[in-house]
């Protein structure tokens, strides 16, 4: 058994056209320049109270950027944005106002009892009832009467903007929706929402549509209709008909201003290769300061992931200055607004500096400094979740598993690659807005746990020597698809196109 991990290596040797020798000993030698000191260092000040949690279009996210560019300028690496590092854009912030819902006799409280996940500019108060539908079904909406009524629904599991816009469609006034199961689970999201309520919800400027989708908890939607939790998951898949409607009324006003904010490019020009670029990314923003006033500093989510980029750079830089340039080109990506729904890598996949056509591959690194629930109690713990490797290409994942055994030997988890994966994490990060364009990706993850988009999401409890390792392995990764003589085909079929 323990000769395994050679004979794999061996077998795709036979089937590869891998670097030859003396490129993986450069590897091997660069890699040694990611330290865990070094992401220690950049990771203390990215996460410090100083930078108040990195919100998008804050003073903290400035300060982020700030340094990134210092620390590109430093190793050398050019901004390729005419000259600069920085791609600017602007989002608009929007804050509805005067928010209310109120079912029967009950005045729910926003972000507390509810949270306001559509669109909309109501003005007045709107009177309907609340219908229970339960789910989207053809069978349902031929039950339920949902025409110019708000519309209570399931959907967990299932991609809540089909499921809305399937029921709008139909003629419904709005929607009040269950999104994932458990009080907490909600309360956690509804605390997020009451921390961004000053500042407003950030996107890309769109003409308001009329979607007025409000999110409740479970517990909330049996006290909505008066009955029991599990007696409404029974009527969404038999007869929701038998549930009574309730009176209803609520009211959304909008208001919104422009927000600027910045992706920090840094570029690394190859050789014979130099038009063909690899896109080595993770965000730099996290969520600020929560409606009590505490710092979330995002130590893992993505400080972890910002870090380590920056220490991959370093390595190349280092090797460029030695005289070891890559093959192809390599463009180091930090994001802004992947925490307010993957909006810098979009607006980079919308506004590419280098063309799409010629971007090879995308590996993005989000959260790779702690260890996971799955893994707390595991004898080995030296692990890293792999998303997306072999949708799109049949070489990227094999490509990845060879630098693996050949370097790392880590433990490589497929389990949330699986396209019916509850958590839908493959959808959550920033390698989606590559992917979506046909460009093979790896998504580089450690899971959650209970600091997740908490305050206690700190420096102290980073995993420092395991993500220098995960850190290495990527990086081998990425040298690997830098300098192999022909890129990563795509000729696998892209299933996972809608978010």
């Amino acid at each position: 058994m323990k000769n395994l991990p050679m004979i794999a290596a061996a077998m795709l040797l036979a089937v590869f056209s891998f670097p030859a020798l003396g490129q993986q000993d450069l590897s091997l030698r660069y890699a040694g320049t990611i330290q865990a000191g070094d992401l220690d260092k950049h990771l203390t000040y990215l996460a410090s109270d100083e930078l108040e949690g990195r919100d998008t279009g804050e003073k903290g996210q400035k300060l982020a950027a700030a340094y990134l560019v210092d620390f590109y300028q430093k190793q050398g690496l050019t901004g390729p944005v005419g000259g600069n590092y920085l791609q600017a854009f602007e989002l608009s912030s929007v804050r509805w106002e005067d928010l209310e819902l109120q079912v029967g006799n009950q005045d729910l409280v926003l972000n507390e009892d509810f949270v306001f996940i559509g669109d909309a500019d109501t003005q007045k108060r709107i009177r309907t009832e609340l219908v229970f539908l339960g789910l989207s079904s053809d069978e349902n909406l031929a039950k339920v009467d949902v025409e110019g009524k708000l519309v209570g629904m399931w959907a967990i599991g299932a991609r809540s903007a089909d499921v809305v816009g399937k029921v709008m469609e139909a003629g419904a006034e709005g929607v009040i929706l269950v999104t994932m199961e458990g009080q907490a689970n909600f309360d956690r999201v509804a605390n997020r929402y009451k921390s961004l309520s000053g500042r407003g919800r950030l996107g890309f400027d769109r003409p308001t549509e009329h979607r007025p989708v409000f999110m409740v908890s479970s517990e909330t939607m049996g006290k909505l209709f008066e009955t029991p939790v599990e007696q409404l998951k029974e009527a969404a898949k038999n007869n929701p008909e038998s549930i009574p409607s309730q009176k209803a009324r609520y009211r959304v006003r909008k208001d919104k201003i422009m927000v600027g904010t910045e992706n920090v490019l840094a570029y690394l020009e190859g050789t014979d290769k130099k038009e063909e670029v690899l896109v080595i990314s993770s965000h730099y923003d996290h969520v600020g300061v929560n409606s009590q006033g505490e710092i979330n500093n995002g130590a893992d989510d993505d400080g972890s992931g910002t870090v380590s980029v920056m220490e991959i750079a370093e390595a190349f830089a280092s090797a460029a200055k030695d005289g070891y340039r890559p093959r192809r080109s390599i463009l180091f990506l930090n994001v802004t607004g992947e925490e307010k729904g993957l909006l810098g890598s979009e607006y980079y996949a919308e506004n590419p500096v280098f063309p799409l056509e010629n971007t090879v591959n995308n590996l993005n690194i989000d959260m790779v400094g702690r260890i996971d629930y799955e893994y707390q109690n595991a004898e080995n713990q030296e692990y890293v979740y792999v998303i997306g490797s072999e949708m799109l290409s049949s070489q990227l994942k094999i490509i990845n598993e060879y630098n693996n055994i050949t370097y790392t030997n880590l433990i490589l988890d497929y389990r949330y690659d699986a396209e019916d994966d509850p958590n839908r994490f493959y959808y959550r990060s920033d390698h989606y807005n590559f992917a979506k364009h046909n460009i093979p990706v790896i998504f580089f993850f450690n899971g959650v746990h209970d600091d997740y988009h908490q305050p206690s999401d700190t420096v102290d409890k980073i995993e420092f020597d395991l993500m220098e390792k995960r850190a290495r392995l990527i990086f081998h990764t990425a040298w690997d698809l830098a300098n192999r003589e022909h890129r990563t085909p795509v000729d696998g079929t892209n299933t996972r196109l809608d978010r």
